[in-house]
């Protein structure tokens, strides 16, 4: 098995350098290491892609029901691509885990087969149920904003619903 991370010359460099220079060299090497690390994912997938739980395919339990819980932080979803089945109920589980802002879940299908809009103030925790009955990509995102910032939508806080057949 082939290990992701290189090692690479410069950092071989900064390690012996931070043997023979005290706290300051090592320090200068530790923030390298975590530089390099974040530099080395592999071929063609980004370094923040390797961060768990960005896509969930959401099982059939036993009830029919498919359940998922996501997670609203500063401007962000975990996970933000929930792929679903058509028309099985969905129940998600949306807990903010920040700590003063309050944000919102939306999906909104133009055509009109699917509006979802939830509130979910600062740490709390709110249960939605629905029915998505077309097969598509719905966008999710929060619209809420403090005046003059942008939306924490423009601010990264998106992401998807697929809906297979």
């Amino acid at each position: 098995m082939k290990p992701w991370v290189k090692v690479d010359p410069f950092l071989i460099f900064l390690l012996e350098e931070s043997r023979c220079g005290g706290a300051m060299h090592l320090s200068r090497a530790i923030g390298a290491v975590g530089l390099l690390l974040t530099m080395h994912a592999p071929a063609g997938q980004a370094a923040d892609d390797l961060r768990p739980g960005l896509s969930s395919v959401v099982a059939i339990e036993t009830d029919g029901v498919q359940r998922a819980t996501v997670i609203l932080d500063s401007y962000s979803y975990t996970p933000n691509h929930l792929i679903v089945r058509a028309g099985k109920p969905v129940e998600l589980t949306l807990t903010s885990v920040a700590t003063i802002i309050p944000h919102n879940f939306i999906i909104k299908d133009p055509a009109g087969s699917l509006s979802v809009e939830q509130d979910v103030g600062a740490r709390k925790t709110v249960t939605i149920t629905f029915t998505p009955t077309q097969p598509g990509i719905f966008p999710i995102y929060c619209d809420k904003r403090l005046w003059p910032m942008p939306s924490h939508r423009a601010q990264g806080m998106e992401g998807k619903l697929e809906v297979k057949e």
